[in-house]
Formats: C-alpha cells, sequence, structure tokens
C-alpha cells in the first residue's frame, strides 16, 4: 500500500446502498435549486451559459455563512491572451505571486461545461485551489465551444494552447523544464488529449497529468450512468444535450479523442492522478480510464470521492473533500515537479 493510499484511502468499497451526498455538498445543492435555475437541457446553449451555477452557490455560502475564509487563498490573478488554434484565447494566469522573479511550476487547466457552457469564473476555484496548494503558476486557458464551434475546434485549441504555454512560460513565471496539464470533466478530456498530442507529435510530455471526473468515453449506459441518470448538477439528460451541441453526429463519439477508454492508445503518457466523484454520471468511465492507464504501463493514482458529486473539486473552501482532492491534486503535482517534501 502507498503512503497516498493510507492517507486518502482506497476505492474498492462496495456500494451497498443509494450514495447520498455529504451534508457539505447538500448544501451546496440545495443553495443551487435555491437559485431556480432551470434544467440545462431544456434550453438553448445561450439560455444554459446564463444559468446559475454550482460556483454561484458556493460564493452565496461564503458569503452567508463563512464569512471568515479569503476567497482569493492569497492567489494572484491576472488575465491575458494567448494564442489558440483559430485565433486569440482568453486565459488567466494563477500565480502566490505574479511579482517574483523566480520561476514555479507551471500547470496548463482546461475547464468543464461539457464543451457547450462554463468559462473562467465558474471554473475559478480548481486552478486557484491547486496554484496554492502545489505552489505553482496555473494557466487557465478558455476554448472555442460548440455549437458555434463544434468539435474537434476546443481539442485542437487544447493543443494550440499547450504549445503557447512550452514557448511563454517564463513570461508568466512558469518554469518551461516544468509543465503539467490538467482539467476538469470535458476539460479532463483535453488534458489527456493534450498528453497524447504531446506524445504523438513529439512535443515535450508534461510531467504530470491531473484529470478530475474526465469525460473520456461515450457509453452512456454504465453503472454510474444508471446509478446517476438524474443526479446534481450533472445527470444523463444533460451529457445527451452537450452531445447534440457539440458533435456534427452521436458517430463522431467514436472518435479515440472522444471515447479515450475504448478507443486510445495509453502507452507511453506522463504519470496521471484521476481524481473521481460518487456521484456522478461520469464515474464508471474515469475508473476505467485509471485501470487501463495503469495496464499501458503509466504510473497512476486513483481516487473516488464519497458522498461528493460530480463540480465538487472547485468547492475547497466549502465542501471538505474538495480541500482534501485539491491537496491529493498538488502533492502529485508537486512530486511529479521534483518540489515535494518528503520523508527522511
Amino acid at each position: 500500500m502507498s503512503i497516498i493510499d493510507k492517507i486518502f484511502g482506497h476505492d474498492d468499497q462496495p456500494r451497498t446502498t443509494p450514495a447520498k451526498p455529504d451534508m457539505m455538498m447538500q448544501k451546496v445543492l440545495d443553495t443551487l435549486a435555491d437559485l431556480g435555475g432551470k434544467p440545462i437541457e431544456t434550453l438553448s446553449p445561450e439560455e444554459a451559459r446564463r444559468q446559475p451555477t454550482p460556483t454561484d452557490a458556493v460564493k452565496k455560502i461564503l458569503r452567508e455563512t463563512i464569512k471568515d475564509e479569503d476567497p482569493t487563498l492569497g492567489i494572484e490573478t491576472r488575465d491575458i491572451t494567448i494564442d489558440g488554434a483559430a485565433g486569440p484565447l482568453q486565459a488567466r494566469v494563477y500565480s502566490p505571486d505574479l511579482g517574483s522573479g523566480d520561476l514555479k511550476p507551471l500547470v496548463v487547466y482546461f475547464h468543464g461545461g461539457g464543451f457547450v457552457i462554463a468559462d473562467l469564473d465558474v471554473y475559478d476555484g480548481g486552478p486557484r485551489g491547486v496554484s496554492r496548494f502545489a505552489d505553482c503558476v496555473v494557466l487557465s486557458v478558455h476554448y472555442r465551444q460548440a455549437p458555434e464551434h463544434k468539435f474537434p475546434a476546443a481539442h485542437e485549441d487544447a493543443v494550440a494552447a499547450y504549445k503557447w504555454a512550452l514557448v511563454h512560460a517564463q513570461s508568466i513565471g512558469g518554469d518551461p523544464r516544468k509543465v503539467a496539464v490538467m482539467g476538469e470533466s470535458a476539460g479532463g478530456n483535453l488534458a489527456i488529449n493534450v498528453s497524447i498530442a504531446a506524445r504523438d507529435q513529439g512535443l515535450p510530455a508534461p510531467l504530470h497529468q491531473v484529470l478530475v471526473y474526465p469525460l473520456v468515453g461515450n457509453d452512456l449506459n454504465t453503472e454510474s450512468y444508471v446509478e446517476n441518470a438524474t443526479a446534481k448538477p450533472l445527470n444523463k439528460p444533460m451529457i445527451e444535450w452537450f452531445v447534440k451541441h457539440t458533435f456534427a453526429s452521436e458517430a463522431e463519439t467514436a472518435d479515440p479523442r472522444v471515447n479515450v477508454v475504448g478507443a486510445a492508445d495509453l502507452r507511453g503518457l506522463p504519470s496521471s492522478t484521476v481524481i473521481l466523484a460518487e456521484i456522478d454520471p461520469l464515474r464508471t468511465e474515469g475508473e476505467k480510464l485509471a485501470e487501463k492507464l495503469e495496464a499501458a504501463g503509466n504510473d497512476v493514482r486513483h481516487k473516488t470521492f464519497h458522498g461528493s458529486t460530480h463540480e465538487f473539486f472547485g468547492m475547497g473552501l466549502v465542501v471538505p473533500d474538495a480541500a482534501v482532492a485539491q491537496q491529493f491534486a498538488a502533492h502529485e503535482l508537486k512530486k511529479a515537479f521534483g518540489t515535494a517534501i518528503l520523508p527522511i
């Protein structure tokens, strides 16, 4: 058993009863419901992008009940523009000290949203927490979204953003010799595809990849899809809505960039951290990804957080497991960067 397993537990707990959210996770879900959002799958993409988000719920809880927490975590940010595959992309730099002359490891981060919704503001908590706990610079990258820009526009932008980061790391305080990739949900898909593209295109490989409840399959009838068909904040009808808007046809989901667990070559990839939520349609494909990465000869650490839902990772200020997940990710990143303080 590794020290990580001892600290963070195992993932083989049997599920004998339907999973229920932990207390603070449930508070976030209740607060989100009180904000009065409509089901995403009933809306147009433009309407969906204006709906209340889990981040809005977290901010409301912080305003009302947890007033002594610093929402910035002491992390400074700067919005910049970088080169995408077909034009400029919005990006945000997170750093413990933007003015420092010392270069820090760099994480290139991709947000979630099913390739259709969400932005840098909605997914602020994850990169901010990782920057704090891993003592690194995080470059959070926006990308072209569907249906205005269908598959594979986001994937092309993700690879372009990684190439930009390799060349311009020092301009944002990052060390070009210590670069990792990370993403949540659809962004987790983009992150692993950047690692695959780096291998296939002969680019400098990321030192590590952190994949947080990644969308990496096209089977909508897995165990976790059945268990969580009506879960919040992500459920099966929402995924079907994302698919409809992202792809020219459902057949495109068989592409190895989408069906990573079923069709992609996973050999020769960086060490990986896979973080999953129990109450999430994407859990089963995330578990399969961890297994297949390891079977392909890669170093993998995997943790499923019980009582947590999709989107929990960025909620570290209100959901205890989210703070633990961020520290887990940070620990693995620091190991890969060679900046971890290991016991003698």
